[in-house]
């Protein structure tokens, strides 16, 4: 436990960067020339002031809070945390593959663990499994996906998956192989073959060999141990070369000598679940709870991501660069391509105008031209009619004299006739 508390402490003390009495000492040279040339003095306290226990508030903080950590499998679960979880049976006759998470709260001395272990209900069970793996892969990416409150936040991400092989001796399924390979960027697999007391030891050699061949030749990615803390490179490098791990899980005791151990009774024998001379589970629980539970994060996930935005750990001529650096170059290359983008938009949208335009111009030339050859046909028909018009007038002005001529003519003629009827009267 307190060495479990220093490593917190100085996974904690690494994201602060406050500078502890947990200082390494290859590091305390540099800090002295460092401190040369920034002209620090460095004084010998004459009493306790307290800020030593920066590193414990840290590590306190972080009890209080509790850990989470999610798992991809509840077999073996039981036997791992000295737990019986609810396990409830489930039909093998499902059409596809169902995903059931379940929720615990565990304690250890002063330290709690929030828990999700999701099963794989009716994983191979099916005729066709060419897809058994897609709704494993779906959940995983929905759980990265899921938005989420900084104040009110359950992480429901998987770190780990445990995944179980079947000790045949043979070659691996490719539902393994297929599955492994679509799920490797995005969780930590540490791969198990499970019943190994079903196998002899020399089968069960072989078949690891044979195992981790099949892996590197099909590009399948597992989990390894980091070798980069030195307090447990050693420890780890060892570890990686045991895997996979060969387990036999029980939550049966049996009496073995003076003493109850839990183990598988057999009529042949006992096989006791933490003899490492029997199976790799104390190696796995060791290396998978008390060592590296730490680094079962999702950074994989986050380092592929990154990947496929492109920043990326080393620039084009394989030299390392920063983060920052990766983002300011990706940042002016975006303003480029937006800039890129707005001109071809603009193009995309000033060309289609222009020629609108002309076409709307060749109609106004055909409209004016129209009005031209009506006006002009409107003019002639109007000088027609004036010209109609006139000589209408004119017929009307002659008529209108010779009406009066003729007037007067009859008049004259009528008073003619009058003078004459009296005339022949007289006499």
């Amino acid at each position: 436990m307190a060495s479990r508390r220093e490593r917190v402490a100085r996974h904690l003390l690494f994201r602060s960067h406050m500078a502890t009495k947990t200082t390494c000492m290859s590091s305390q040279g540099s800090d002295d020339e460092q401190r040369k040339r920034e002209n620090i003095r460095s004084l010998t306290m004459s009493g306790n002031v307290g800020f030593e226990n920066l590193p414990d508030e840290l590590v306190n903080r972080s009890i209080q809070q509790g850990f989470c950590f999610n798992i991809l499998k509840s077999t073996l679960t039981d036997t791992l945390f000295n737990t019986n979880f609810e396990d409830y049976e489930s039909s093998h006759f499902c059409p596809n593959v169902k995903l059931k998470a379940q929720t615990y709260e565990l304690q250890e001395s002063n330290v709690r663990l929030k828990l999700t272990i999701v099963n794989t209900v009716g994983f191979g069970d099916q005729i066709n499994k060419e897809e058994s793996y897609q709704p494993i892969a779906d959940y995983i990416d929905a759980q990265f996906e899921i938005k989420h409150s900084l104040f009110t936040y359950h992480d429901s991400r998987i770190r780990l998956c445990l995944y179980f092989i079947s000790p045949t001796g043979h070659s691996l399924k490719t539902l393994d192989l297929l599955t492994m390979k679509n799920l490797d960027s995005k969780v930590n697999i540490i791969p198990v073959i499970a019943k190994a007391d079903t196998v002899s030891k020399t089968e069960l050699h072989k078949f690891k060999i044979k195992f981790m061949s099949e892996l590197v030749s099909n590009g399948v990615q597992i989990y390894q141990f980091p070798t980069d803390d030195d307090t447990i490179a050693k420890v780890n490098a060892a570890m990686n070369g045991q895997m996979p791990f060969a387990v036999v899980g029980s939550m049966d005791e049996v009496k073995v000598g003076n003493k109850m151990v839990k183990a598988r009774q057999y009529p042949w024998g006992v096989v006791q679940v933490e003899n490492e001379n029997h199976c790799d589970f104390v190696k796995l629980r060791e290396m998978f709870i008390c060592t590296n539970m730490e680094d079962l994060h999702y950074e994989l996930y986050r380092r592929c991501k990154l990947e496929e935005m492109g920043f990326t750990d080393v620039g084009p001529e394989n030299k390392p660069v920063s983060l920052q650096e990766t983002y300011e170059a990706k940042r002016h290359e975006f303003h480029g391509e937006r800039q890129r983008k707005e001109e071809e938009m603009k193009q995309m949208f000033v060309q289609p105008v222009k020629e609108k335009e002309a076409i709307l111009k060749e109609a106004e030339r055909e409209l004016q031209a129209k009005f031209e050859h009506l006006k002009r046909l409107h003019q002639e028909e109007r000088m027609k009619l004036e010209e109609q018009r006139r000589l209408l007038e004119e017929e009307i002005i002659a008529f209108s004299k010779k009406k009066a001529t003729s007037e007067i003519f009859h008049s004259q003629s009528f008073l003619l006739l009058i003078f004459m009827e009296k005339y022949f009267q007289s006499e």
